[in-house]
């Protein structure tokens, strides 16, 4: 019985520390986030030469139209909600790029350990999962960063937080107190536009 009640105290304690909104909202407008999401719908196939954007000359898989929306009104609610993006890592894939693009954040810089190492869906090394963790411990102060990349990436650095990720999705880290970092939200791309201002 002491056991069940310890479980239960931990996991009322666990949840007390993740955010939602507008706590979540007061937190990010005071910066000092990292917040990781995997890049926005994208349909699994490359296009051809007829349906690839004119500069995706190589061609790379590329968002779809829902993607383009969600990403496109993702930045717009965070800019109402006036939350602070300074620096900006991505992928660089096109759909990763595409969606940076669709936010309008300026500056994006291409990391290779975000990307997909030209595999899609079966990418992301131990390296890269490495990578990642230690970035999301690089907090910023004043405005948060934001990181773009891939589903492998994500599952690879943070197995039981990214467990299911959609499209879109993100996961927001905060300092743990001990040198690390810890995940206080997870929001949905359509979700930034229902928090409230």
């Amino acid at each position: 019985m002491r056991l069940l009640s310890f479980i239960l105290a931990f996991a009322a304690m666990a949840q007390a520390q993740m955010l939602s909104g507008e706590n979540l909202v007061k937190a990010l407008r005071q910066g000092g986030y990292v917040i990781v999401m995997r890049h926005a719908s994208s349909p699994r196939e490359v296009p051809d030469k007829a349906t690839a954007n004119p500069d995706n000359t190589k061609p790379e898989r590329q968002l779809d139209e829902t993607g383009r929306a969600t990403a496109t009104a993702m930045g717009k609610a965070m800019r109402d909600l006036k939350i602070p993006i300074g620096e900006v890592l991505t992928s660089p894939t096109y759909r990763a790029l595409e969606t940076i693009r669709m936010e309008q954040w300026p500056n994006p810089k291409p990391v290779p350990e975000l990307g997909d190492n030209g595999q899609s869906m079966q990418g992301g090394t131990e390296a890269q999962a490495a990578w990642l963790q230690k970035e999301v411990t690089r907090f910023p102060s004043g405005n948060n960063k934001m990181l773009v990349t891939h589903l492998p990436n994500l599952t690879g650095a943070f197995p039981k937080d990214a467990a299911g990720m959609e499209d879109g999705e993100a996961l927001i880290f905060a300092p743990d107190g001990k040198g690390g970092a810890k995940v206080i939200a997870r929001v949905k791309i359509e979700d930034w536009r229902k928090l409230p201002t």
